[in-house]
């Protein structure tokens, strides 16, 4: 590859990544820290706050690869080895797509309790919550983490001291169906949460009307829309922009076409989805209920 192309393909072409993963750092940190807070208060066999938890981890996990981005960022040349370059390349990926499967987890069980008329779904004894949640990282760290670690990057050469740049791989034939099948289960699974938040939003507002804010299922039925509002803004973006990104690879050189810089960028967006914790504390406090109050007052009066 020519210096020319090298120097298209690397992130670090502009200085808003290292913004952005600068504040992903901050604003998960704090959020990382303010949750932990409240789960003491939160009941540990409750399906959702383990959930929680779980989601907790992945993004701590996450964060602590983000300083080794903004190094390369910042001094533009990666000095850590490429092995370790891959996986923290590969941390971003796996972020994204195991905070999509909690997210899922938790509006699939906000959705039974709706519709099973229940006020909350619990393991029978603690144990068996450790044990679900065990069992799951198990799954990830010994199988997941190796698999695409050792399958990541390996197919082409690559520069040691340029990171992140591993998008000759998609000119595979496999790799491309299993990426098309991925962009598509995610799409599908995002359509159909939403499909099911709007009606279920809609017959409470039908059912309550006036009364909707005094009751407490509205609220937890807001904090899913938040969670789904999360996976549109963060998520949803990167997964469609991956379409026109796979066969731009396939049919032309994505480096010389910038696409691979842009496709950077909009995976970037998705590390945003660490300010989650931190706005699902500020969204139950009284302050964001009374404004929401407010808000909803004013609109009746008109």
């Amino acid at each position: 590859m020519s210096a020319h192309n090298d120097s298209s393909c690397r992130p670090m072409l502009t200085p808003h990544l290292t913004t952005l993963y600068f504040m992903v750092l901050t604003g998960g940190l704090a959020g990382v820290i303010s949750i932990l807070f409240l789960l003491v208060k939160m009941n540990t066999r409750s399906v959702t706050t383990m959930a929680v938890v779980n989601l907790v981890v992945v993004h701590s996990v996450f964060l602590l690869t983000v300083p080794f981005r903004l190094i390369y960022l910042i001094q533009q040349r990666w000095t850590f080895g490429l092995p370790f370059c891959k996986f923290v390349s590969a941390m971003l990926h796996i972020h994204m797509y195991l905070t999509f499967l909690f997210y899922v987890v938790i509006l699939i069980i906000r959705y039974l309790m709706f519709f099973k008329h229940k006020d909350k779904v619990e393991f029978y004894r603690k144990l068996h919550a450790v044990a679900a949640s065990a069992g799951l990282w198990l799954l990830v760290i010994v199988i997941v983490v190796p698999l695409i670690v050792s399958q990541y990057g390996n197919l082409k050469m690559y520069n040691k001291e340029q990171c992140f740049n591993f998008h000759k791989e998609l000119a595979e034939t496999y790799v491309q169906i299993i990426n098309y099948l991925i962009v598509i289960a995610v799409i599908a699974v995002t359509v159909i949460l939403l499909v099911f938040q709007i009606f279920i939003i809609t017959s409470m507002v039908r059912k309550l009307r006036h009364s909707l804010l005094s009751h407490q299922e509205f609220w937890a039925q807001l904090k899913n829309l938040f969670f789904i509002g999360v996976i549109m803004i963060c998520f949803l973006p990167y997964q469609l922009f991956r379409i026109y990104y796979l066969n731009t690879v396939v049919h032309s050189d994505a480096c010389n076409n910038h696409v691979a810089f842009y496709n950077e960028i909009f995976l970037s967006v998705t590390a945003i989805s660490c300010f989650d914790l931190l706005l699902f504390v500020l969204g139950g406090s009284h302050w964001f209920k009374q404004k929401i109050i407010d808000l909803w007052n004013c609109l009746l009066c008109r």
